[in-house]
């Protein structure tokens, strides 16, 4: 059975005569399509180099220094890291809302006073461990229990945000192991480039390697697509769906830990509306919410377009409404083109 971009092609009925076969008409559409660049992310280029335009009108010696665009890439990088593991769970024909509640409580838990005694290794260890014990209850949840994602994830999201500010008492916890704070300074920059944003380029490259390179990837356009065809093509189907939030989970976890070293505190108002960035950014890169097609460069490019827009508000010292409003019209357009694509 030949696919192409998560679609089964079905097989004609009757036998072929032997030897060399004609293309058929499908599968020569389908050969163009593999080689035609992605619109989608054109467009989404075009939009972040006009974004870079105004900013570069309106404020050009604040927006285009180096120091500005450090920022705007350090900031991306965090909710970038959230998103590349909610576009999976996407493309699976799942949602998580609990991503964000993920890692405030994963940044709390790690900054404990018992947790820092264990420096460095014992914070990233606690931040991946918490995170990706979120990510098996939703996988469980999802996959045995029969919840609908939605419920499962909003559970989550509650019962996080309501342990972190628990374990915190409502306060910052302050980081005093030296190495986590030292990886936020600028001493270490790599040729200019903080450590975030290199761990946020290694995730997505990660990402992008998985979804397209391997049985993994397809696997999960399948059952997003069709999760009966892809029972009946001997998918497991639940097992497919607990790997998936339990790499929503790593993702948090990671990200978590990206925060700490970014804010070298840690909070239970950590992530706040992570989840739905995630998803915004997922969307406009061109993943179906139904499941079954889905880009980590698509996701991307909405990450650094929503942080840019922010950012350039931030410098034109705009209202927030403003902003808002600007990132759910995006939306909406973005949808509006799905929709389009479709009909």
């Amino acid at each position: 059975m030949n696919t192409s971009e998560g679609h089964a092609l079905p097989a004609e009925a009757g036998s072929a005569p032997p030897g060399p076969a004609a293309p058929a008409a499908g599968d020569t559409r389908h050969a163009r399509a593999r080689h035609r660049p992605d619109v989608r992310n054109l467009s989404l280029l075009g939009v972040l180099a006009a974004l870079v335009l105004v900013g570069a009108l309106t404020k050009p010696e604040q927006f285009l220094s180096v120091q500005n665009l450090q920022l705007v890439l350090t900031q991306a990088s965090v909710i970038g890291v959230v998103t590349v593991g909610v576009t999976f769970v996407i493309i699976g024909g799942g949602i998580d809302l609990s991503v964000g509640a993920m890692v405030a409580l994963a940044t709390v838990w790690a900054t404990t006073v018992a947790t820092q005694q264990y420096g460095l290794g014992g914070i990233l260890l606690c931040s991946l461990l918490v995170a990706l014990g979120c990510g098996l209850v939703n996988g469980l949840l999802v996959s045995f229990g029969g919840m609908v994602p939605f419920i499962a994830t909003l559970a989550m999201l509650a019962s996080a945000r309501g342990l972190a500010l628990q374990i915190s008492q409502g306060g910052t916890q302050v980081v005093s192991v030296e190495p986590v704070l030292a990886l936020g300074r600028r001493d270490a920059y790599l040729f200019g480039i903080p450590p975030i944003v290199l761990v946020f380029a290694v995730v997505t490259a990660a990402g992008w390697l998985l979804l397209n390179r391997t049985t993994f990837g397809r696997r999960t356009v399948a059952v997003g697509g069709n999760p009966e065809a892809a029972r009946l093509a001997g998918i497991d189907v639940r097992r497919q769906r607990l790997l998936l939030y339990l790499l929503s989970g790593l993702c948090c976890g990671i990200a978590a830990f990206l925060l700490i070293v970014l804010t070298g505190s840690g909070q239970n108002t950590n992530g706040n509306l992570y989840e739905l960035d995630a998803i915004a950014a997922a969307i406009i890169g061109g993943t179906l919410l139904s499941g079954g097609r889905g880009t980590i460069t698509g996701s991307v490019l909405g990450v650094l377009v929503f942080t840019t827009i922010t950012n350039l508000f931030a410098l034109n010292n705009l209202e927030t409404a403003v902003q808002q409003i600007a990132k759910g019209a995006i939306i909406v357009a973005a949808v509006l083109v799905q929709k389009g694509r479709k009909s």
